[in-house]
């Protein structure tokens, strides 16, 4: 079968694992359809990162350095098969006897492969459904806001404008258009909190897998941004990357912003602004569109029920303890110091010992991650909660 074909990731492990196997790379590549030169590359890309290697490129992996290798991760899951109630910590010293030759994975490490293929039996616990990720469609106004940055471009004064764009998908009504220096998360906070303020807040909000709504290196592509509106009770959408048409409404907005508020564009960023508003005007109240059947979209819509708060620090009963994460990201429990997140910073998280030495870390409702008593750091958990979905498109 030729690769171009069957380009995944189970074929580039059957690929490896055979070689692995003490099979000849010249026969290899010529079952598989590939150049030597390809065949060499997928095998180096293996033994420099590990499993993570044969990934597609265009992932941002969560944490490059210290992978298992595949044919580790694959004992592993043997071990765990022949010997079903073992835990972490029997399964690595199980490692250790069969292997003495390698560095045996951290038992959170171990524990986080189970978890990933399903292996891993968690105590039922009462907890409250996260709202607004599955959301697609919106049906009422507010269901689900759309933002963005629509592309950059240079003012007369030879400064790049960033205009942060915020839309309601069911009414198109146009909450907020602010010219902006940079897509810093610094300034996006006060554009939502001043539109949070004045219009209340929506049950989800879509956007794209840039900065600042996520963050490519963080836990699970999470961001500040992202972690406040988790706070204020906002699900979270995200787009497949690579395709924007699935924002397609605000993407529609976009170009129509384009063509009428930035050609030519002004000369400094209060100019600017100032045609932003006058657009935001006349979009909402003067321009009829055809989904709306020919209504304005502030005709349609209508501010949000639920009005903007200070979140209290949320609580965890069914934890063993709360802890706040420090500003460099870590958990500390005495004086041990276990790496998280940065984005995660001044935020209170819970800790539950789930297994012999080992801790679950939750996050409000969502289970992020692991860390045992050797390791200072979070191994995530196999089910990313905030993983870009195919959204489907309305017709207009």
């Amino acid at each position: 079968m030729p690769w171009k074909e069957c380009n995944h990731m189970d074929e580039r492990l059957r690929f490896v694992a055979r070689l692995l196997d003490g099979e000849k790379m010249a026969v290899m590549c010529r079952e598989f359809g590939i150049s030597r030169k390809t065949g060499y590359k997928i095998f180096n890309r293996y033994k420099d990162t590990g499993i993570q290697g044969l990934e597609d490129r265009a992932r941002s992996p969560y944490r490059h350095p210290n992978k298992t290798p595949f044919q580790v991760e694959k004992a592993i899951l043997k071990i765990k098969r022949e010997h079903k109630t073992w835990g972490a910590p029997k399964i690595r010293d199980k490692l250790i006897k069969e292997f003495p030759v390698i560095q045996p994975p951290a038992p959170s490490t171990i524990h986080a492969i189970l978890d990933r293929h399903g292996l891993v039996k968690r105590r039922k616990r009462r907890r409250h459904k996260a709202q607004g990720t599955s959301l697609s469609i919106a049906l009422s106004p507010n269901a689900l806001w759309c933002t963005d940055y629509k592309g950059q471009f240079l003012l007369g004064n030879k400064q790049y404008c960033y205009p942060l764009t915020i839309t309601d998908q069911r009414s198109r009504y146009l909450l907020a258009c602010e010219s902006l220096e940079s897509t810093k998360e610094s300034g996006a906070f006060p554009v939502f909190e001043r539109v949070f303020k004045e219009f209340g807040l929506p049950a989800a909000i879509r956007s794209d897998n840039g900065v600042p709504f996520s963050s490519p290196h963080a836990l699970f592509g999470l961001s500040r941004l992202s972690v406040w509106w988790l706070r204020l009770g906002i699900g979270i959408e995200r787009i497949k990357p690579g395709n924007p048409q699935e924002n397609g409404r605000h993407e529609r907005m976009h170009l129509t912003l384009k063509n009428e508020a930035t050609k030519p564009p002004s000369y400094n960023f209060l100019q600017q602004q100032a045609r932003f508003d006058d657009f935001i005007e006349g979009y909402n109240n003067d321009r009829p569109h055809q989904a709306l059947e020919g209504r304005y979209p502030a005709e349609v819509y209508t501010p949000s029920a639920r009005e903007y708060f200070h979140p209290e620090p949320p609580e965890y009963p069914f934890h063993d303890r709360t802890i706040r994460v420090t500003q460099c990201g870590r958990i500390c429990i005495g004086s041990r110091k276990v790496n998280f997140s940065t984005v995660f910073a001044g935020q209170y998280v819970g800790i539950r010992e789930i297994a012999d030495e080992i801790w679950l870390v939750s996050f409000m409702d969502y289970d992020l991650g692991f860390f045992d008593q050797t390791e200072n750091r979070v191994e995530p958990v196999g089910v990313n909660h905030f993983a870009p979905k195919v959204l489907p498109m309305s017709s207009e």
